[in-house]
């Protein structure tokens, strides 16, 4: 359920709308556009007296959401979302790049792997201090060590770090030390999960599911909005189909039409996607001309000794290519660099 306001409904007026619809034992979600303010109600709607809310001041109208997605769908929010960490936006008009190693492996690998993406343009750092890996006997990552190194080089490059949380004890830890909470594809459906870093205020990054449908996605992304969390980005990063020759089937369409029912940002990640580093560019140009918000891009400075996925991880030299050859493709559909 949605509660439009009027367009010359106060502050007190909205406040008190909100408050009543807590009281009545759901969630008010307040969305301030620049020609309304919406307030969602999350949760049952036969909690809420319609008339006692619709005879509230400054209340203009009563809506039903459609979409099971209340919170992250455009019902409720029309205009899209922009995502800040410190100076980058993620969801404008400029496109944004993470790159960055599968893993934190040493604390020299990382500040080499950041330095150089930095040089070629990158605007954010992805690196994993946890690992959840399909066998029991690969690389787990380095844990709370990685955290520590992946601190130490966003404070010598200034570039915000994204890194895998998988445990919800960790949230405390990882606010401290990373910018952007990465939940992996294995994690999509990790309910306890989703809500602890939905009770924080750091940016989240939501990727698909490997089997998950974009509703499914969807609704994971409104287990973060429903704790208060709205700086949601999600990400498509392939899912599993019948087809062997790329370790996912990447889903160009999911970026349109998740941007069609959703005001959060899209992002792509075309190594998962296709776990060959020959097809990153051109899944990356692919992503980028159907409106993706920016892209999740593996870059190691030596793919071939990388402890994780060094098979779909582009060189430096590779990755300044590509960010090269992004930039036609940008202005063509109205995106800086």
């Amino acid at each position: 359920m949605r509660i439009v306001m009027r367009p010359t409904a106060t502050v007190r007026e909205i406040a008190r709308v909100a408050a009543t619809i807590e009281t009545m034992g759901c969630q008010a979600h307040i969305a301030r556009e620049d020609k309304r303010t919406t307030i969602g109600a999350a949760g049952s709607p036969q909690q809420l007296d319609r008339d006692h809310l619709l005879a509230l001041p400054g209340v203009q109208e009563i809506l039903d959401t459609r979409m099971p997605f209340k919170l992250a769908g455009r019902e409720f929010h029309a205009q899209p979302t922009t995502v800040r960490v410190g100076d980058l936006s993620i969801g404008g008009d400029a496109l944004a790049v993470f790159a960055g190693p599968c893993a934190v492996e040493s604390e020299d690998q990382m500040l080499a792997t950041a330095q150089a993406v930095k040089s070629g343009g990158a605007h954010a750092l992805r690196g994993g201090a946890f690992k959840p890996r399909t066998s029991p006997y690969s690389f787990q990552g380095l844990g709370r060590e990685g955290l520590q190194i992946l601190d130490r080089v966003r404070r010598a490059t200034g570039l915000p770090v994204a890194s895998e949380i998988t445990h919800p004890e960790d949230v405390s830890a990882m606010v401290e030390t990373v910018d952007i909470l990465q939940i992996g594809a294995r994690n999509m459906q990790n309910y306890a999960l989703l809500q602890a870093v939905g009770r924080v205020q750091t940016p989240v990054l939501l990727k698909r599911g490997m089997m998950s449908t974009l509703e499914e996605l969807l609704m994971s992304a409104e287990y973060i909005l429903a704790q208060g969390n709205s700086q949601v980005i999600l990400c498509e990063r392939g899912i599993r189909t019948f087809e062997t020759y790329t370790r996912n089937t990447l889903d160009i369409s999911a970026v349109p039409l998740l941007k069609q029912l959703s005001h959060l940002p899209v992002i792509v990640d075309p190594s998962h996607g296709t776990g060959r580093r020959e097809l990153v560019e051109p899944i990356a140009l692919a992503a980028v001309a159907a409106g993706a918000d920016g892209l999740l891009i593996e870059v190691h400075v030596d793919p071939d000794s990388a402890l994780s996925d060094g098979h779909q991880s582009l060189t430096p030299a590779r990755f300044e290519a590509l960010m090269e050859r992004l930039r036609p493709v940008a202005d063509v559909v109205g995106r800086t660099m």
